[in-house]
């Protein structure tokens, strides 16, 4: 989650789901995990946020599965990927001191070099900046791991896919090619 936090927050308005792209902090503090971020309130998805739950969905890695890879010729092309689904309640974070704290964090996560121009910028800039977002955090109460890396497959099959994977030039493929190889050698080990 937090190698791949650009997620997708989604909450129900109108009995509609909607949903909106965002960088997503997330940190454990001690058993419980944390999600932080925030959308501009002209995203009418802030005035949503409190409504139920949220549910924040990580997406990455993920690679086309080319039938070619396959040992028998009777296949269909397919997807590999790995995904996070969290689920929790929204909080809306109101003290502007916090609302910089956090802008802060997420500065530092995603561009530490930006951190000491924002640091000299005016205060009432900052402030008007806050007054143009709404800042949320979310308590994590369920945590569901989804992952599909062949392992339906023959152990040819998948070992096929590892090593055109791992010797591709695309991030993503070489990417699940490491984790294929990590959970086929956890299942080796069973």
């Amino acid at each position: 989650m937090q190698r791949y936090s650009f997620a997708t927050l989604v909450n129900v308005a109108d009995g509609l789901p909607v949903a909106t792209h965002l960088p997503i902090l997330v940190e454990q503090q001690g058993d419980e995990v944390m999600l932080s971020s925030h959308l501009a309130k002209a995203n009418h998805q802030s005035n949503d946020l409190l409504n139920d739950k949220s549910l924040v969905i990580f997406t990455e890695p993920h690679a086309y599965i080319a039938p070619k890879l396959y040992e028998k010729e009777l296949n269909v092309p397919t997807w590999n990927y790995i995904a996070i689904h969290a689920y929790g309640k929204a909080q809306i974070v109101e003290s502007e001191a916090e609302q910089l704290r956090e802008l802060e964090r997420m500065i530092s996560f995603y561009d530490n070099a930006y951190l000491k121009q924002w640091s000299g910028l005016p205060l009432d800039y900052k402030l008007k900046l806050c007054k143009g977002i709404v800042m949320f955090k979310i308590k994590v109460t369920d945590l569901q791991g989804k992952k599909k890396l062949s392992q339906n497959r023959t152990e040819t099959d998948r070992q096929s896919i590892i090593n055109a994977f791992s010797h591709s030039n695309d991030v993503n493929q070489q990417t699940i090619a490491d984790y294929m190889s990590k959970d086929l050698a956890a299942n080796q080990q069973l």
